[in-house]
């Protein structure tokens, strides 16, 4: 569609639009994929919702990502099987956050980081960008040390070298992009298999107590009570609820051409949140394989300390009595670390053009990007070497629950206005649930703060 075709079509936009609630179609987010994926017009419900097929995996991989893997291993060493009630509190909370960005994009035609730009004044949205920059750079920083670390797990790669070669990942995701989007996406879903079938071999190895596993969902006093308790859960929420997979969620979703009508918005609506909830399942039983495989091996044996993923990986073979576990191990987490970056390269480019209309190389925004996480990855490794990186992760995950208000706040109240969403504004029901996880988030981090200036 040409500039003409483009301004002729916005005459056209819905007249619940209010003058304030500024668009223009040109300016689109990862404008090279918008709308690219065709989606069926006739077929079965089940060919339609193939089309709807990626964006939820896509997602799902931020909530496996390396930092997730270091903040569930120490919590699992430390407390046992505790905080999966934690882990599966974060997914439903991310299974109703991912919906309403689903919903976002769908029913206004903007991601999040756009419905920021047009929504708030200046002096507000320029502030929520660098919020949406720092989460990113702390997803990056976990990438970074968990790639360099899968690295050195499986081809002996010093840890140095492996965070430098890191930067250069980004041509896997130009190569991948260019050839099309469902190519990116056929690759995470790929990874995904393979994290699956490793951490399924490794979970029947470590034999654990079921009894036990199925105790630690259900909730305790105890997370709240312990100060250091609470920082591992909030940093599995920060890993399991990321804020730039609120933004990146709303992009990617438009890259299926689901029609401009209200009935195809709507049953667009109902696959992509059918795609996001079964990929976030997906997400769930491989987070809660890490936790149960380190209160299985660790916690079990009295090892109360392991949050290294390096530490964790040399003290399986003794453990679980099989040389293909540390190898299964290394091959899951490099997977994570690849999936990781694609999908925070994506993320990066969404909230750069959503928020500052600006348009960069996708391989030159990526090199920037992580080149302000080398800094501190490579600084920790090169001055503490192994020993600290387990603390950095967590520190990475705790500083993205600190972010998550100031993204999903944002994304709660464009969603529960009928003036900005038109017929696809969200129920009363799962508006005041949003609302509820935003103030539940909101008071955690409180109170993490609060122990933390009480205890300094």
């Amino acid at each position: 569609m040409d500039v003409k075709s483009e301004a002729a079509a916005a005459l056209k936009t819905p007249a619940s639009w209010n003058a304030d609630w500024r668009r223009e179609l040109a300016d689109r987010s990862l404008a090279d994929v918008h709308g690219t994926v065709a989606v069926a017009r006739k077929g079965t419900p089940w060919r339609r919702f193939a089309a709807f097929l990626g964006p939820g995996y896509m997602v799902a991989v931020g909530y496996m990502d390396p930092g997730n893997w270091a903040t569930s291993i120490a919590g699992g060493s430390k407390f046992g099987y505790t905080l999966l009630f934690v882990a599966l509190l974060s997914n439903i909370m991310a299974i109703i956050l991912q919906a309403l960005c689903a919903r976002l994009a769908i029913g206004s035609g903007r991601d999040l980081a756009q419905a920021c730009r047009d929504g708030y004044p200046r002096w507000t949205s320029f502030p929520l960008w660098l919020f949406a920059e720092t989460a990113i750079i702390a997803t990056d920083v976990a990438e970074v040390i968990g790639t360099a670390i899968g690295l050195n797990l499986l081809f002996g790669m010093p840890l140095e070298i492996g965070v430098l070669i890191t930067a250069l990942d980004v041509f896997v995701v130009l190569l991948l992009q260019r050839l099309g989007f469902r190519y990116l996406e056929a690759f995470i879903v790929t990874m995904l298999g393979v994290i699956t079938i490793c951490f399924a071999v490794q979970i029947a190895l470590a034999d654990p107590e079921w009894g036990a596993v199925i105790r630690g969902f259900a909730p305790t006093t105890d997370i709240i009570r312990n100060p250091d308790m609470l920082y591992l859960a909030l940093g599995i929420l920060g890993a399991t609820v990321m804020p730039h997979n609120l933004y990146l969620h709303s992009a990617i979703v438009q890259t299926r051409a689901y029609g401009d009508t209200t009935e195809e918005k709507r049953e667009a609506l109902k696959f992509a949140t059918w795609d996001s909830t079964i990929a976030l399942s997906l997400a769930l039983i491989i987070n809660a394989s890490i936790l149960i495989l380190a209160a299985a091996t660790f916690y079990k044996t009295g090892q109360t300390d392991v949050a290294e993923l390096g530490q964790a990986q040399s003290l399986l073979h003794p453990l679980l009595g099989s040389a293909i576990a540390p190898t299964l191990f290394g091959v899951a987490l490099l997977c994570c670390g690849l999936n990781s970056t694609v999908t925070a390269t994506l993320a990066g480019q969404a909230v750069m053009e959503g928020f500052l209309q600006i348009r960069m190389a996708p391989w030159v925004r990526r090199l920037v990007t992580r080149m302000v996480a080398l800094v501190p990855a490579a600084g920790v490794t090169l001055l503490y070497g192994e020993a600290e990186t387990g603390k950095l992760l967590i520190l990475s995950q705790v500083v993205l629950s600190l972010q998550l208000p100031f993204a999903i706040v944002p994304l709660v109240q464009f969603t529960a206005s009928r003036t900005k969403m038109g017929a696809l504004v969200s129920p009363r029901w799962l508006t005041a649930i949003a609302m509820l996880i935003a103030v539940l988030i909101i008071a955690l981090n409180a109170k993490l703060v609060y122990d933390f200036v009480a205890g300094a």
